[in-house]
C-alpha cells in the first residue's frame, strides 16, 4: 500500500477519533496532520508494521498527552463543537449524551476507551499507545465503563 492510500483510508478515522480524545476538532486534525506527516517521513518503516494505524496513533496520542502538559487543560465539548448527525432524533441525543459522557472521563480513561472502541486497537496496542501495561489499560477501561455507565444512566433518568 502506498502512503497515500493508506492516508485516504485512515485520515478521517484518526481524525474523529483524535476527536473524542481531546474534544476539540481543530486540535483533532492538528494531532492526526503532524501523526501521518511522521508516517510519511517514514513511511518505508512505518508501512512495513502490522498495523501502521497503530504507529500513527501513537504518535497522535504523545502529541496529545504533550499538550495537556503543557496547557494544563482538560478539553471540554462546547455548543459549538457538538457533532452534527444527519439521523433520527434519538440518535443525535445518543450521541450528544455520549460525548458529553466521554468528557467527564480523565484523559487517560478517554483515550483508553476511544483507542478501544472506536480506534478497535487491542489492549496490547493500547498499551504501546498509552506507554503502560496491558493490565493498567484492562482497569483502566474498567473504571472509565463504570463511570461512563453512571454518566448514561444518569443522562437517561435526567430525560
Amino acid at each position: 500500500m502506498t502512503f497515500e492510500e493508506f492516508f485516504v483510508e485512515r485520515y478521517g478515522e484518526v481524525v474523529r477519533c483524535m476527536r473524542l480524545v481531546v474534544g476539540d476538532s481543530t486540535r483533532a486534525e492538528e494531532l492526526a496532520e503532524e501523526a501521518f506527516v511522521r508516517a510519511f517521513r517514514h513511511w518505508s518503516r512505518v508501512s512495513r508494521l502490522d498495523r501502521p494505524v497503530a504507529w500513527v496513533y501513537v504518535v497522535a496520542c504523545n502529541e496529545a498527552r504533550r499538550g495537556w502538559r503543557h496547557e494544563q487543560r482538560s478539553p471540554k465539548w462546547s455548543a459549538r463543537e457538538r457533532p452534527v448527525v444527519e439521523d433520527a432524533a434519538g440518535r443525535v441525543a445518543t450521541v450528544l449524551d455520549l460525548h458529553a459522557a466521554l468528557n467527564q472521563l480523565g484523559e487517560r480513561q478517554r483515550a483508553a476507551v476511544v483507542l478501544r472502541y472506536f480506534a478497535d486497537l487491542p489492549l496490547a496496542e493500547i498499551a504501546a499507545v498509552m506507554g503502560c501495561a496491558t493490565g493498567t489499560v484492562k482497569a483502566t477501561l474498567h473504571q472509565a465503563l463504570g463511570r461512563l455507565r453512571i454518566e448514561l444512566e444518569v443522562s437517561d433518568h435526567a430525560d
